[in-house]
């Protein structure tokens, strides 16, 4: 690695990340771990490149330093971003780039049966986002001595419990997402074109806060309005907002590729006693979830904090109600592990990190309050952005 590169974190703390994920490596009996996800890649070795829509993975070994393997031409990309030496990047020609002859993990076999590895039990991603179906078709058919299992989140899990770095990494995230609600609240009125306010509130995220510089998130600006606030993953036009209707702003800040989400929800003019009620019931589960969120409590508990007191208020929710977070790309800015619902049981530990995320979507409404969270040593969660949480009216 050239000596003016600068990793975001220490080389010690990419060698635990490493001696982690090799430990379940080892518990299950993998010689080879196949990382194709962009943010395990990054968690592993620094890679950080807008080049996951070709393939490409780091290869983990029991017994060797991780390879960064992807496109020629992104390996210039891996060489100024991984801890890795000149030795372990391994690039393929751009005549494999979505040919119809020949597929890149072809050659990916290759590389792993020079190096001795044609026998070896490997592990793949099967079911996420970088990962296709011809990829997995291709890798087995050029390694017919290969034993194969699906090694799905194997790397996310280990990512679950945050470090002191990645936590301060979210907590510039969230003062980003603080100054974008700001923005959200100082443009935003009748006759503004939500493509106007989403280039402000996005160019916001950009600049950063407190000296600190954003990136950009894994997902863009969601604000459905009025009706359409029903469901939850519009994003905008170029249509002007309207008195009388309520906007829900899901945005995240993002630095150093660490997200800290947060949603809150705009009405223009006098909003109607439905939804100041579902406000109270909201916030009142906010609450009662955030009390719930305790080191040693489980994912479920949490649900059943929150859906207990929506119940009593006549709010009926089934869907999770928030998901653990941190380091993403795109499409998706959660880890894709932890979910708070009733069927999961996973206990929380002190620094892992979740995007309690109860918004509603009823049948012609939708309102949203959510908060990125901190599981502490001893008491409930801390939450990263610190926002008033109220229904924002703006007259």
């Amino acid at each position: 690695m050239p000596a003016d590169i600068e990793l975001p974190f220490r080389p010690e703390e990419y060698g635990r990340r490493l001696e982690k994920v090799r430990h379940v490596m080892a518990t299950r009996g993998l010689d080879v771990l196949v990382v194709s996800d962009p943010s395990n890649m990054a968690w592993l070795t620094g890679y950080d490149g807008w080049s996951f829509y070709v393939h490409q993975a780091v290869v983990v070994f029991l017994d060797a330093d991780p390879w960064w393997w992807g496109r020629g031409q992104d390996a210039a990309g891996a060489r100024r971003t991984v801890w890795m030496g000149e030795d372990r990047i391994r690039a393929y020609p751009d005549g494999y780039v979505q040919s119809r002859e020949r597929h890149p993990m072809q050659h990916l076999a290759a590389e792993l049966v020079d190096d001795g590895r044609a026998r070896a039990r490997l592990g793949v991603e099967l079911d996420n986002y970088w990962y296709s179906a011809a990829a997995d078709r291709a890798l087995r058919a050029a390694l017919p001595e290969a034993r194969f299992d699906d090694a799905t989140a194997l790397v996310n899990w280990q990512r679950a419990v945050k470090s002191e770095t990645e936590l301060t990494y979210m907590r510039r995230a969230a003062r980003i997402v603080e100054r974008m609600h700001d923005v959200v609240r100082a443009e935003m009125r009748p006759g503004v074109r939500k493509c106007d306010l989403v280039a402000k509130l996005t160019a916001a995220g950009i600049e950063g806060a407190d000296g600190h510089g954003g990136d950009y998130p894994a997902i863009v600006p969601l604000l459905p309005t009025g009706r359409a606030a029903a469901a939850p993953h519009l994003t905008w036009d170029d249509e002007p907002f309207e008195p009388g209707a309520a906007t829900f702003f899901e945005i995240a800040g993002c630095h150093r590729r660490y997200h800290a989400p947060l949603c809150r929800t705009v009405h223009l003019g006098p909003p109607p006693r439905f939804l100041r009620d579902a406000e109270r019931a909201l916030f009142d589960g906010l609450e009662a979830g955030l009390e719930a969120a305790r080191a040693g409590n489980r994912a479920c508990d949490v649900a059943a904090a929150l859906h207990t007191v929506l119940a009593a208020a006549g709010i009926h929710r089934d869907a999770r109600c928030g998901y653990a977070v941190g380091l993403s790309y795109p499409p998706d800015w959660g880890e894709r592990t932890i979910s708070f619902r009733a069927e999961d049981d996973t206990v929380l530990e002190p620094n892992m990190t979740f995007h309690f995320m109860p918004g509603l979507w009823m049948e012609d409404w939708g309102l949203e309050i959510t908060e990125s969270i901190v599981i502490r040593e001893r008491g409930p969660a801390e939450c990263l952005a610190d926002y008033p949480r109220e229904l924002v009216v703006i007259e």
